[in-house]
């Protein structure tokens, strides 16, 4: 007589949300302070700010590029597999940005191996176990408490950061970075998932999954909102420390304004996912993007003082990752689940092109103009248009055409 068989084990939503958190508070946390940096390293090794600011660029174009592929494979083989591939990447990549001696060797620690490594443990991949395990009516609001989570990681890295730069020197604070990097491994055990059975009914294949959502109206839309978001907040995140330097105020200002963006990110990106609960997920997106270019507005207009740093810290940081939340969650609506760590991952494309443009541009500009203003007007216009095009996407599943039987 055989036994009985075994009911095929899940992870608990608990334990998935821990490690997930725990997860992107480290790899969000770490990058998030990069741009306290740009100062010490182009100083110390005689760079300008645009070899700083490319190889950053690199980071966030390589990020954007890998994140299909380790989508597919997270889809294919599980995500742990590859959080563990990444952390090793990641640790690597910091201790080379450390020891690099040139702009090329920078560009390929701090760019490739670094923004390749974020791909594989970030949003993406932890949101793809969130989107198998969390039942759909709680889906927005699990991916705002994991996004919640990466905005505290940049809320308490930054001045662990500036510590570590200040008491060790910026070579030695990559290095243990490097280390703290490591502990995603034990943490992606938590996201270690069972062997799943094959859905009933006709595959999709990976092609036939890119093609549809790259041929589906919502989807270039959600792509090019995202593409704002991401030329947005890596400009201001590594260029408005040296923006505030540039006009008289004091490191310890920037290091502030740092992490007030990453504390209030953790109340506006939960409170996003929350709302996407409730109100259609297309208008939360187009007043995000509006009130962004809000708050630039005045940011830029106002007289440049630490107060007005900080309220604009405060406002830009209720804004700042919200998008995140709402716009996977209206993937996976869309597409389902079977390619979503694939499929997120092409959005984040759109995310990280958008990066690449605001960090090199950012560099770029200002050595060409000695001044950061014309990119501050810049991401105030596409805050506009990313408001405009979100207003049209529909948040309803596709439907598919269902096979004549034989």
């Amino acid at each position: 007589m055989n036994p009985p068989a075994r009911a095929p084990q899940t992870l608990s939503m608990a334990q998935v949300l821990l490690c997930s958190a725990a997860i992107v508070t480290l790899s969000m946390g770490i990058r998030h302070g990069f741009g306290l940096w740009l100062q010490p390293v182009t100083t110390d090794r005689g760079w300008t700010r645009e070899t700083f600011g490319f190889a950053l660029a690199v980071q966030n174009l390589a990020w954007g590029l890998a994140g299909p592929f380790a989508g597919m494979l997270a889809d294919r083989y599980g995500a742990f597999k590859v959080l563990v591939m990444a952390a090793v990447l990641y640790a690597a990549g910091l201790v080379l940005m450390a020891l690099a001696t040139s702009g090329l060797a920078f560009t390929g620690s701090a760019g490739l191996m670094i923004g390749m490594a974020q791909a594989g443990c970030t949003y993406a991949i932890v949101y793809g176990v969130i989107g198998r395990t969390v039942a759909p009516e709680k889906r927005s609001w699990a991916m705002g408490i994991t996004a919640a989570a990466g905005s505290f990681g940049q809320f308490l890295m930054v001045p662990v950061e500036s510590w570590l730069i200040s008491g060790f020197g910026w070579q030695e604070a990559l290095i243990l970075l490097g280390c703290a990097a490591l502990a995603i491994v034990p943490l992606a055990f938590g996201l270690k998932e069972p062997q799943r059975a094959a859905a009933p009914g006709v595959q999709q294949s990976i092609g036939e999954a890119v093609r549809e959502a790259f041929g589906y109206r919502s989807f270039q839309l959600l792509m090019a909102g995202y593409f704002v978001c991401g030329f947005q907040v890596v400009f201001i995140g590594v260029h408005m420390p040296s923006y505030l330097k540039d006009h008289g105020l004091s490191p310890q200002v920037a290091t502030t304004a740092l992490a007030l963006i990453g504390l209030f990110n953790v109340f506006g990106t939960y409170a996003a996912g929350v709302l996407g609960q409730r109100l259609p997920k297309r208008h939360i997106l187009a007043t995000i993007y509006a009130l962004r270019s809000v708050a630039i507005i005045a940011f830029l207009l106002l007289p440049l003082t630490p107060a007005s740093v900080y309220a604009f810290s405060v406002a830009m940081g209720l804004l700042w990752l919200s998008t995140v939340p709402a716009t996977n969650a209206v993937v996976a609506q869309i597409f389902g689940v079977k390619h979503f760590s694939m499929l997120g991952g092409f959005v984040f494309l759109a995310h990280q092109i958008g990066s690449f443009l605001g960090v090199w541009l950012g560099g770029k500009l200002y050595d060409a103009t000695g001044s950061y203003d014309v990119v501050w007007w810049i991401a105030v216009a596409l805050g506009v248009f990313a408001a405009v095009i979100n207003l049209p996407v529909r948040e309803t599943a596709i439907r598919r055409a269902v096979p004549a039987a034989a």
